[in-house]
């Protein structure tokens, strides 16, 4: 098990990719590998509480996959409701904080409803956070935030807008950046994910298909980040406080 500390990450955030393709590989139905993934998340919680990370978020729906076949959104749809209906008890006990992402106004009554129950029952607790990014894109993102501030600061024109204040008016605001983005499913990309977020995120992109990641996997990822140099623009000799090192640490 990797050990937390000052070299593990606080806040993880990951792609889960590949159940349809798990599905395809054992001749199922797509929506099976959506069933088998939405178990995953239990343990996974678990064991990135085990490890020391604070903040956990998800993509669990992008604003792109409404192009899937629409018995497949319906199925993504439901097992989201059904998870936020049986997890919620659980989520209190353990003491995770939840809450989602997204643009939410797409979503069935019901299951907005089962949002803010799931938001409300547990936004007192102080073990982890858990995010869950649905119907959600960082481009979206970038340019809600734009918005809300415009919104609220209506004298201002847009040349008086920074960075740190845009910062408040996005959907991540009040958690730190993550320091891991791990991506299941092969592929090699963000998928505008968090795209303001991830921008000194270590990037770790595994073959492993999302219904058969586990504790061992999240500890390789975990092993890999901790041989990580984050240098946030300096110089290894800046970040290690030793020019010897130099020699031993591995490259951007």
């Amino acid at each position: 098990m990797a050990e937390p500390g000052a070299l593990g990450p606080r806040h993880i955030a990951i792609i889960m990719d590949g159940n349809g393709r798990w599905a395809k590989n054992r001749r199922l139905p797509r929506t099976l590998g959506h069933v088998k993934g939405a178990k995953v998340v239990r343990p996974l919680v678990k064991s990135c509480v085990e490890r020391g990370v604070t903040h956990l978020t998800l993509f669990a729906f992008s604003t792109e996959n409404w192009r899937r076949p629409p018995e497949e959104v319906s199925t993504l749809m439901g097992l989201f409701g059904q998870y936020l209906e049986k997890e919620v008890s659980d989520m209190q006990k353990q003491g995770v904080r939840f809450r989602l992402i997204g643009d939410r106004s797409a979503f069935a009554q019901g299951l907005q409803d089962l949002i803010a129950h799931a938001e409300l029952s547990t936004a007192h607790n102080q073990g982890i956070h858990l995010t869950v990014a649905a119907n959600y894109g960082g481009q979206w993102d970038i340019l809600n935030a734009t918005r809300e501030w415009q919104r609220a600061n209506p004298l201002k024109g847009l040349e008086m807008l920074d960075a740190p204040g845009l910062a408040p008016h996005l959907s991540m605001a009040g958690a730190p950046d993550p320091d891991l983005l791990i991506r299941t499913g092969g592929e090699s990309r963000i998928s505008n994910f968090l795209l303001w977020q991830c921008a000194y995120t270590e990037l770790y992109f595994t073959d492993a298909l999302w219904p058969d990641f586990n504790a061992a996997m999240l500890d390789e990822a975990l092993a890999w980040y901790q041989k990580r140099v984050r240098r946030f623009g300096r110089t290894d000799e800046q970040v290690l406080g030793d020019p010897s090192a130099r020699a031993k640490l591995p490259m951007a």
